[in-house]
């Protein structure tokens, strides 16, 4: 089992190798679960004992050794407000979790070949792989940071055709090519035909080289239509730790009118600011927000650009006399619900508010709240959530008064391709990312989500406006192109022409469709899967 062990640990690293921030690596992942697959075939001809378990384990350490190597940064974010053995334990659910669904999928890919042909054992594998990422974005636990088709982020150029597939084609182009390349190898170990491996090595070769042609075509060819439209992002630079206690909300309202005035122009119609740009201990209710003193100010700051919109992250609050929503909160006999939103501030006493549907798990939302809610009262027994941030069911876009729709995107909400993709149905010309990846400290946490966001411009074929508290705010163009970025740690500003697009690919259309094909897939395979296990344990 050492060398098992040692291909077990071969993939890990190729695969973290291949993933960003590391430049130019991507194309690792065409063979990075090779290693892989030969230790489990030797498992599976082998006389060992056990040999599902430990086809198990060892897939489940390769997902928990390039889990851990790529998104070490949550620890850190845990380690800054708890003791760091608490911070361990809690970090292990997002680098465990995903390594325990990836090994499911290898287990059942196992079952199958115990009795089906390898090509259906591979086919199953592929549609099982898909099902456990369409999962992870889908439940209460969702964290599908790690899909495996947001590994070309940083090699966008390769996947230009995301308009039509999304990321799910880049997993099934990851796992196609994985597979060929693992045959070519099988081929020769086995002594099959000279002729045999050379017809595999060709299909492998096409399949790499036909998509990246085509990609780089694409890339080289697109044209933007010209529709301009001026917009400022601003990056405040705050302590996510200290927001509250070593600067004044309105000190950072000043902060952030500062920074806009210093690169704005009289045509500037957008200035998108971060997620809780706008904000005060407890929030701000939103049906009185007109009233609040910081309203006038933000007016005076618009009153010199005659078409101009604030876009901005804010901590809002809305009061109701019953729990009216299942994340309602009680205090002193009233409810409420807390927000994580955007807000859109208008040259008008008209507002429109967003409030973040993709939540934090844990941190922002009560997972399986309604199957747990019988636990709600031991939480707040213990002083912690009882239903977490109020949400919205699916993405409202906002429309400035010359008409323009803009995507309000907060947070990690830009890892969602499909949700994503909603909000150009509504018609949005411009997706706008607020964020704050300060809680992460200066890791490759912050240069992954930047990434990840090219990928949305791709699919979508939207220019991207990214507003980060800190680092890293940036212009991303239509192709997934970065223009303008800033960097880590320094107060900013950024303005920039981009091109609105009312176009919708083919992705935006479909959505996700490869995953909802991969999932009925998965079922047929895991029916027989299971099936053949049940009728040989009788």
């Amino acid at each position: 089992m050492k060398k098992n062990y040692l291909l077990a640990l071969l993939s890990a690293f190729l695969l973290w190798l291949a993933w960003p921030p590391i430049p130019y690596t991507a194309p690792l992942l065409w063979v990075a679960f090779v290693p892989l697959l030969l230790a489990l075939e030797t498992i599976m001809r082998s006389d060992y004992r056990k040999k599902g378990t430990k086809v198990f384990l060892l897939s489940g350490l390769t997902g928990l050794l390039w889990n851990t190597a790529s998104i070490y940064w949550v620890f850190n974010a845990m380690n800054a407000v708890m003791p760091v053995y608490v911070a361990m334990f809690v970090a292990l659910i997002p680098f465990g979790l995903s390594a325990v669904l990836m090994a499911f999928a290898f287990r059942l890919y196992y079952q199958l070949r115990k009795r089906y042909a390898i090509g259906w054992s591979f086919a199953g594998l592929v549609c099982f792989w898909i099902a456990y990422e369409y999962l992870h974005q889908t439940w209460d636990l969702a964290f599908p940071w790690m899909t495996l088709g947001n590994g070309f982020a940083d090699t966008h150029q390769l996947v230009q055709w995301y308009e039509y597939t999304g990321v799910y084609g880049g997993t099934v182009w990851i796992w196609a090519t994985n597979i060929l390349a693992f045959l070519v190898v099988l081929s020769a170990k086995d002594g099959f035909a000279p002729a045999h491996r050379r017809k595999l090595s060709a299909a492998l070769a096409a399949l790499i080289v036909v998509p990246s042609a085509w990609s780089l075509y694409r890339y080289a060819t697109y044209e933007e239509y010209e529709n301009p439209s001026n917009v400022v992002v601003a990056q405040p630079n705050v302590d996510p730790y200290g927001k509250f206690s070593f600067i004044t909300p309105e000190a950072q309202l000043d902060n952030l009118i500062r920074l806009s005035e210093s690169v704005a122009q009289p045509n500037t119609e957008f200035f998108v600011w971060p997620e809780t740009a706008i904000a005060a201990q407890g929030g701000y209710n939103e049906e009185d927000f007109l009233r609040h003193p910081f309203f006038p100010r933000i007016q005076a700051f618009l009153t010199a650009y005659r078409n101009g919109n604030i876009l901005s992250g804010i901590e809002s609050y809305l009061i109701y006399s019953s729990p009216e929503t299942p994340t309602a909160r009680e205090y002193n006999g009233i409810y409420y619900d807390a927000f994580n939103a955007a807000v859109l501030i208008e040259n008008s006493p008209k507002l429109q508010f967003y409030h973040k549907s993709k939540l934090v798990a844990g941190v922002e939302q009560f997972p399986f709240g309604g199957a747990l809610a019988f636990m709600k009262p031991l939480f707040k027994a213990f002083g912690g959530t009882t239903g977490g941030y109020g949400r919205q069911d699916k993405p409202s876009v906002f429309y400035s008064q010359s008409g323009i729709g803009a995507a309000p995107v907060i947070c990690y909400e830009s890892i969602w391709g499909d949700y994503v993709a909603q909000y150009v149905k509504q018609g949005a010309q411009f997706i706008a990312v607020v964020t704050n990846d300060g809680w992460w400290g200066n890791t490759s946490g912050k240069d992954q989500h930047l990434a990840y966001a090219k990928l949305r411009a791709i699919e979508t074929r939207r220019w991207v406006a990214r507003s980060a508290n800190t680092g890293i705010s940036a212009f991303i163009n239509q192709r997934g192109d970065v223009v303008q970025q800033t960097t880590w740690w320094v107060p900013a500003a950024l303005k920039q022409d981009i091109n609105l697009n009312e176009e919708i690919t083919f992705y935006v259309t479909a959505g996700d469709y490869l995953a909802y094909a991969g999932c009925v897939g998965s079922l047929v395979f895991a029916l027989l899967a299971l099936s053949t296990r049940w009728k040989r344990s009788n």
